[in-house]
C-alpha cells in the first residue's frame, strides 16, 4: 500500500499528469465537450434568475398560459427546422471540403426553411380561432411565432458542422443575456406574459442576422431551384420524422394537459416540467461533441466508432443516474427556491420526472450517437414515432384521472419504452455497441 502510495505521488511529482492533461486538452473532441458545457451552464444558470422572477411576477395563471403558447410555437418550429439542425450538422461535416455541394445544401435548405415558415403562419391563423385561450390572448401567440420563427430559420448547424463550437457557443449564450437582461427590466405584471416571447425574438433575431451575415462571407449565396428544395427536404425528411416525433412527445405534456385543466394546473406542471428539462440537457453537450465525429468515423473506422460510441454510452449513462438521485432528493428546495410557496403542488411531479434523466442518456446515445451514424435513420425516426404515440396514448388516459401527476407519469413511461425499444433493435440486429465493437475487433484479428 505504501509502495503504490509513493508510486502515485512519484508520477504526480514527475509532472506525467501535467503533461497528460495538456495533451487531453488539446483534442478538439474534448476542447468542444468544454465548450458546450459552458454554453449549457449559462443556459440553465440564467433560468436560476428568470424563472423564480417569472413565476413571482407572473402567477400560476399566466404562467401557464405562456407554457402553452410555447408548447404550440415549438410545434411550428419543428416543422420549419425540419430536422436541418441535426441532418444539416451531418451534411456539413460531410461536405465540408467539397464547396460547391456545401453551397447547393445551404440554398436548398433556406428555400425549403422559407417555405415551411409561410405554411407555419397559415397554420397558426386556423389554430388561433381553434383554441380559446389563444383567441382570447392573441398577442401571446403571435408573440411566441416571432420567437419560434426566427430560431427555428437559424443556420447554427453551419457552424456545428464545420466544428466551430466556439462561435455557437459565443452566440448561444450572448441570445441568452439579452433575453434575461430583457425579462428584468421589461416584465413586471401577469398582463405582460407575452412580452417573454416577444423578448425571446428579439434576442434570436439578432443572432440570426449575424450568423446570416458570415455565413454568407463564407461562401456564395445561391438562388434555391426547385431541385435544390427537393433534395434538402428529402436529406431532412428523416430527421424531421425523428424530431417531430421527439418533440411530439416531449411538448405534448403541456398541450394536451391544457385540454383536461385549467391554466393554473397546467402552470403547476409546467414548472416542474421546465426544472426537468434542465436534467437532460445536461447531457446535449457529450451528444452534440461526440455526433460529428462519430459520423465521420463511422463511415472510415467502424472499430473506432464502435469504441467511441461505447464510451460516451457509459459516461453519460453514469451521469444521468447521478443528476436523477440529486434531483429527487432536493425537489422541494429546488421548487420552493425557483417557484415559490404557491407551486407546492410541483415537487411531485419534478420528483417523478427525475426519473427519465438515465432513460433520455441511454436513447440518445443508442439513438442520435449510434443509430444515426450507422445509416439506420429509419428505425430510428420509427422507434420515436412509436415514443410519440406511446405518450398521447398515457397521456389520454392518466390525465382525466391524476391531472398533473399523470402527465408526469405519461412521459417517464414513454422515455423507457423508447430507450428499451431502441435496445431491443439493435440488440437483435447485432448492432448494440458493446457487441459490435467485440465483433469487430475478432474479424481485424481473423484477417
Amino acid at each position: 500500500m505504501i509502495k503504490e502510495f509513493k508510486l502515485s505521488s512519484a508520477f504526480f511529482k514527475s509532472g506525467c499528469m501535467n503533461q497528460l492533461l495538456k495533451n487531453l486538452f488539446k483534442h478538439k473532441l474534448i476542447q468542444n465537450i468544454f465548450l458546450l458545457y459552458g454554453v449549457q451552464f449559462s443556459k440553465y444558470l440564467l433560468p436560476l434568475f428568470t424563472i423564480p422572477y417569472l413565476a413571482r411576477v407572473l402567477g400560476a395563471t399566466s404562467l401557464g398560459l405562456l407554457f402553452i403558447a410555447q408548447a404550440y410555437v415549438v410545434y411550428i418550429g419543428m416543422l420549419v427546422e425540419y430536422g436541418f439542425n441535426i441532418a444539416g450538422t451531418g451534411e456539413v461535416a460531410r461536405y465540408k471540403n467539397q464547396p460547391d455541394k456545401l453551397i447547393d445544401f445551404l440554398a436548398g435548405v433556406m428555400g425549403a426553411e422559407f417555405l415551411l415558415v409561410l405554411c407555419g403562419i397559415g397554420l397558426t391563423f386556423v389554430v388561433q380561432e381553434w383554441i380559446p385561450s389563444f383567441k382570447s390572448h392573441p398577442t401571446i401567440i403571435w408573440a411566441g411565432m416571432f420567437w419560434m420563427l426566427t430560431q427555428a430559420v437559424s443556420p447554427i448547424w453551419y457552424f456545428a458542422g464545420l466544428e466551430r463550437l466556439s462561435f455557437v457557443a459565443l452566440m448561444d449564450m450572448s441570445v441568452r443575456i439579452l433575453y434575461s437582461m430583457g425579462v428584468i427590466v421589461f416584465i413586471k405584471s401577469p398582463e405582460d406574459a407575452w412580452k417573454v416571447l416577444g423578448i425571446q425574438g428579439v434576442a434570436s433575431s439578432l443572432s440570426l442576422v449575424i450568423m446570416l451575415i458570415l455565413v454568407y462571407r463564407e461562401i456564395p449565396f445561391r438562388f434555391p431551384t426547385k431541385s435544390l428544395i427537393w433534395q434538402a427536404l428529402k436529406k431532412g425528411w428523416t430527421m424531421f420524422l425523428f424530431v417531430s416525433a421527439d418533440r411530439l412527445y416531449k411538448t405534448a405534456s403541456t398541450f394536451i394537459l391544457s385540454i383536461f385543466v385549467s391554466p393554473k394546473i397546467v402552470g403547476y406542471y409546467a414548472g416542474a416540467e421546465k426544472l426537468g428539462q434542465v436534467m437532460p440537457e445536461f447531457l446535449n453537450p457529450m451528444t452534440q461533441a461526440f455526433y460529428p465525429k462519430l459520423s465521420n468515423l463511422a463511415h472510415y473506422s467502424p472499430l473506432k466508432a464502435a469504441k467511441l460510441a461505447r464510451v460516451g454510452i457509459i459516461i453519460t449513462t453514469i451521469l444521468g443516474c447521478a443528476i436523477a438521485i440529486a434531483v429527487y432528493v432536493i425537489a422541494p428546495l429546488l421548487v420552493g427556491f425557483l417557484l415559490g410557496a404557491e407551486f407546492e403542488a410541483s415537487v411531485p411531479v419534478l420528483r417523478i420526472l427525475s426519473l427519465q434523466v438515465p432513460l433520455i442518456a441511454i436513447s440518445k446515445l443508442l439513438g442520435i450517437q449510434w443509430m444515426l451514424p450507422l445509416g439506420m435513420d429509419r428505425t430510428f425516426s420509427l422507434v420515436t414515432l412509436t415514443g410519440g404515440i406511446c405518450i398521447l396514448l398515457l397521456a389520454v388516459l392518466l390525465t382525466p384521472l391524476y391531472a398533473h401527476i399523470g402527465m408526469a407519469w405519461a412521459v417517464v413511461g414513454t422515455e423507457l419504452f423508447i430507450a428499451t425499444f431502441m435496445y431491443l433493435v439493435l440488440r437483435w440486429q447485432k448492432l448494440d455497441p458493446f457487441s459490435y465493437a467485440k465483433q469487430l475487433e475478432i474479424e481485424n484479428l481473423n484477417k
